[in-house]
């Protein structure tokens, strides 16, 4: 796909993921059966989806992602790393950092991912329907809420439904962008030097050219961002929903 870029954001602290993240970046954390990297799943579903030119956003501990993954090559992919700038903090302000160093081109689509999230989602729908819009978020009413809710009538207990879904619709931290949102970026870093996509970026795509269209996902997704996260992750439920990455993953034991 010309001029279209898969951009992960993996340069965090891991700041939830703590004590773990002291020794180890978030996504580069063992998952699944075949216990491969957080990360390798999202390269890999980039490239399953066609998109192979992929830029990873690093600062924290970001030797220990290139080690792994080096120019991509392996993966049948092409990885440029872009570090983060300390002059532009958040990851907004990696992102604005990417396009400074002409890393990404006004004239390129993007597609941003969280380096800590998982899901099935197919890429090539995203970027179809950001055809006609600046950005597309991609978007999940699957959302549980951590806690059990109860009905009341008259101070009695009628129901309760435990973690049910919460019904309206949530970022999930996948998103498209066209390369123009460069001048927002721009108008952004004479205000602030630290810069949140969804709380800066989306808003002034938004309230400047009305054009930040929804994607409805109704995939999997999973959020890892937290040591609890990670302690509940299902090995059952990453290779029934993303086994179809690693088909060709063998493990002779003698």
């Amino acid at each position: 796909m010309s001029n279209t870029k898969g951009v992960i954001l993996c340069g965090g602290e891991g700041r939830r993921f703590r004590p773990l993240s002291f020794y180890i970046q978030k996504v580069m954390v063992p998952i699944g059966s075949v216990e491969k990297p957080l990360l390798e799943y999202i390269v890999r579903l980039f490239k399953y989806h066609g998109i192979t030119d992929l830029i990873f956003l690093v600062g924290y501990k970001s030797f220990q992602i290139w080690n792994y993954f080096g120019n991509g090559s392996r993966f049948g992919v092409k990885i440029t790393y872009v570090r983060d700038n300390p002059l532009y903090g958040g990851n907004g302000g990696a992102l604005y950092n990417a396009f400074l160093k002409n890393v990404i081109k006004e004239e390129d689509t993007i597609i941003i991912y969280y380096g800590d999230i998982l899901s099935n989602i197919n890429l090539r729908e995203l970027l179809k329907e950001n055809e006609d819009a600046i950005a597309t978020v991609a978007v999940s009413k699957k959302y549980k809420i951590p806690v059990g809710v109860v009905e009341i009538e008259n101070s009695r207990v009628r129901s309760i439904r435990e973690k049910p879904d919460l019904g309206l619709p949530v970022t999930i931290g996948v998103l498209a962008l066209k390369g123009q949102v460069k001048e927002i970026l721009d108008e952004i870093a004479k205000e602030k030097n630290k810069i949140d996509i969804m709380g800066d970026i989306i808003p002034a795509i938004v309230e400047k050219y009305n054009s930040v269209k929804a994607y409805l996902f109704k995939g999997f997704w999973y959020d890892v961002g937290s040591i609890e996260k990670f302690e509940k992750l299902d090995n059952g439920m990453i290779d029934t929903y993303l086994g179809f990455l690693f088909k060709e993953e063998k493990l002779d034991l003698i």
